[in-house]
C-alpha cells in the first residue's frame, strides 16, 4: 500500500510540471504564428496605406487637370473677364501642386509623408505614355500663368496655348484613369496575396492546436482524469477520518468543558469557602473585640476604680495623721500623689481601649452617630475632623454587618492617616448612592507609595482595581489588607488612591437598599 502511494505522489508530482511543460510549450507556438501573422500582416499594411497615398495623389491628378481647363476656359470667356486676375491667382496655385503630385508619382514618392513605393514596369510604361499631355499641360499652364491683363488672351500665342490644352484634356484624363486602375489593381492583388498568407497561418495555427489536442493534451487529460478518480478516492477516505477526527474532538471539547466546569465549582466553592472561613474570622474577631471590651471595662475598670478609691481613702487617712505645714496645709507623701495619677490615666486609657474595640454607641445607636464620636475623639488643636453623611441619623439602620464594616474600615484609614500620614484635616464622608453606599476618608497628610502590581492585584480582587491610582513603595499593612478583606466579604469595591505629597483616598462602595432593620445587641 505505502509502495503505490509513494508511485501516486510521484505521479501526482509530475503530472503538473508536466502541464505545465506542456502548457508553456503551447503558449510559445501560438505566440510564434500569431507573431509572425501579426507582423505579416502590419508590414503589408503599411504598405498598402502608402500605396493609398500614391493612388490618392494620382486620383487627384485627375480633379486638378479638369480645374486647370476649366480655369483656361474661364480666361477665355467674356463673361468672366472681371475675375480675370483671382482666375489667373488660382491657376497659379493649383498648377504646381498638380506638377508636383506628377512628379513625385512619375518617380514612386511622396515627400509630404515620406513615402518611397517602386513602381511597377506597367505603371512606369503607363506615366511614359502620358508625359506629352503632362508636357502639353506644362507649356499651356506657364504660359498663361503669365498673362497679365484680359486683353492678353486675344493675342495668337494665348489662344493656341489654350487650344494645346484643352486638347490635351481628355486624353490625359484617360490615361490617368488607366494609372489610377492600375495602381488600384496591383494593391488589390497584394491584398489577395496577404489574405492566403493569412489563411494559411489560421490553418497551420489549427493543425497546430489539433496535433497538440491530440498527441499531448488527450493522453495527459486520460492520465489526469485518473489522477482525479484517485484524488476522490482519497478525498472520500479523507471526509471519513475527518467525520471520525470531528466526532473525537467533539467528545475532548465537551470533555474540556466538563473539566472546565468542574474546575470553575471547585474553584468558586474554594473562594465560598474562603470567603465564609474569613466571614467567620471576622465575626470572630468582633465577638472577641466585644468580650475584650466588656471585660477592660467590667473587670479591669472596676478593678482599677476600686484601687483608685482605695487610693483616696488611703489619702485621707494620711491626711489626718500627717503633720500640718507652717502655712498650716498638710503634707502628702509625693508617691502617692504620682501613683494616684497614673491610675488615673489607665482608667482612662482602659476606657479608651475599650470603646474602640466596641464601641457601645455603634451598637444602641448606630453607624452614623458612632462615626461622628470617632470623629470627635480623634479631633485635636492639629488636626481638624470633619465628618458629612446624607443618611438620617434618626432613620432606619443599617444591616449589623454593613454598619460594623464601615465603621472598623473608618476607624482604621482614620487611625491609619493620624499615626504616619501628618494630616492637617481628615475628612469622612457616607453617602447613599441610590443603590450604593459609599464611604469616603481622605486626608492631606503626607501619602505614600505602594507597590503598583501588589495594591492592583488586591484591588482586582475587589472588583476595582485601578493600577495607575496605585503608586508604591512600601506593601499593604495589615489594617488595609483588612478593609479589603471586609468590603470584599459584602460584594463591595474596594480603592485607594495615595501618591507622595498629595494625601490619601480611602473609597468604599457596596451595593445597599435602605430599609428597616432589626438590630439586637452586638
Amino acid at each position: 500500500m505505502s509502495d503505490l502511494q509513494n508511485d501516486n505522489n510521484k505521479e501526482g508530482l509530475a503530472i503538473p510540471v508536466r502541464f505545465t511543460r506542456l502548457y508553456m510549450s503551447l503558449l510559445i507556438i501560438l505566440t510564434l504564428l500569431l507573431t509572425v501573422g501579426q507582423g505579416l500582416t502590419q508590414w503589408r499594411l503599411r504598405a498598402v496605406q502608402d500605396e493609398l497615398w500614391v493612388i490618392r495623389y494620382a486620383a487627384l491628378q485627375r480633379h486638378q487637370s479638369q480645374q486647370i481647363a476649366k480655369q483656361a476656359l474661364q480666361l477665355i470667356d467674356e463673361n468672366e473677364q472681371a475675375a480675370f486676375k483671382a482666375t489667373v491667382a488660382e491657376l497659379r496655385q493649383v498648377f504646381p501642386a498638380f506638377e508636383r503630385y506628377h512628379l513625385q508619382g512619375r518617380e514612386g514618392r511622396v515627400y509630404e509623408r515620406n513615402i518611397a513605393i517602386p513602381n511597377s514596369d506597367t505603371i512606369q510604361q503607363l506615366f511614359a505614355d502620358i508625359r506629352p499631355e503632362f508636357e502639353a499641360y506644362q507649356q499651356s499652364a506657364r504660359r498663361l500663368m503669365k498673362l497679365r491683363s484680359p486683353e492678353e488672351v486675344s493675342r495668337p500665342d494665348v489662344q493656341a496655348s489654350i487650344e494645346l490644352l484643352l486638347a490635351n484634356e481628355k486624353p490625359f484624363l484617360e490615361k490617368m484613369d488607366t494609372i489610377v486602375r492600375e495602381y488600384t489593381g496591383e494593391m488589390r492583388a497584394k491584398l489577395e496575396v496577404l489574405q492566403a498568407v493569412e489563411l494559411y497561418l489560421y490553418l497551420f495555427t489549427i493543425l497546430v492546436l489539433v496535433g497538440i489536442g491530440l498527441l499531448i493534451f488527450r493522453p495527459a487529460a486520460r492520465r489526469l482524469r485518473e489522477t482525479f478518480a484517485q484524488l476522490i478516492e482519497a478525498e472520500s477516505r479523507t471526509t471519513a477520518a475527518n467525520r471520525k477526527l470531528l466526532s473525537v474532538n467533539k467528545s475532548l471539547k465537551e470533555t474540556r468543558q466538563q473539566l472546565f466546569n468542574a474546575t470553575k465549582e471547585q474553584y468558586q466553592q474554594q473562594m465560598d469557602e474562603q470567603k465564609m472561613q474569613t466571614s467567620y474570622l471576622i465575626a470572630g474577631q468582633e465577638e472577641e473585640r466585644k468580650r475584650l471590651s466588656r471585660e477592660l471595662h467590667d473587670g479591669l475598670g472596676q478593678m482599677l476604680t476600686a484601687i483608685k478609691l482605695q487610693i483616696e481613702g488611703l489619702e485621707v487617712g494620711l491626711a489626718r495623721m500627717a503633720p500640718a505645714d507652717p502655712d498650716g496645709r498638710t503634707t502628702y507623701p509625693k508617691n502617692l500623689q504620682i501613683l494616684k495619677r497614673l491610675v488615673t490615666q489607665t482608667i482612662q486609657e482602659t476606657r479608651t481601649i475599650s470603646n474602640d474595640l466596641m464601641p457601645s454607641v455603634l451598637s444602641d445607636f448606630g453607624v452614623i452617630p458612632a462615626i461622628k464620636m470617632l470623629a470627635e475623639n480623634d479631633r485635636s488643636e492639629s488636626i481638624d475632623v470633619t465628618f458629612e453623611t446624607n443618611l438620617d441619623s434618626d432613620g432606619p439602620r443599617l444591616d449589623k454587618n454593613v454598619e460594623i464594616m464601615l465603621y472598623r474600615v473608618t476607624q482604621e484609614a482614620v487611625s491609619n492617616a493620624v499615626r504616619h500620614a501628618n494630616p492637617s484635616n481628615i475628612r469622612i464622608q457616607l453617602m447613599d448612592r441610590g443603590d450604593v453606599l459609599q464611604l469616603l476618608v481622605t486626608d492631606d497628610g503626607q501619602g505614600f507609595q505602594m507597590p503598583g502590581r501588589q495594591l492592583a492585584s488586591g484591588l482586582a480582587k475587589m472588583g476595582d482595581a485601578d493600577p495607575d491610582d496605585a503608586p508604591a513603595s512600601r506593601p499593604p499593612s495589615q489594617g488595609l489588607h483588612n478593609m479589603q478583606e471586609r468590603a470584599k466579604l459584602l460584594n463591595g469595591k474596594f480603592k485607594l488612591i495615595s501618591k507622595p505629597g498629595k494625601g490619601t483616598r480611602v473609597k468604599v462602595s457596596i451595593p445597599y437598599h435602605l430599609h428597616t432593620t432589626y438590630h439586637d445587641t452586638y
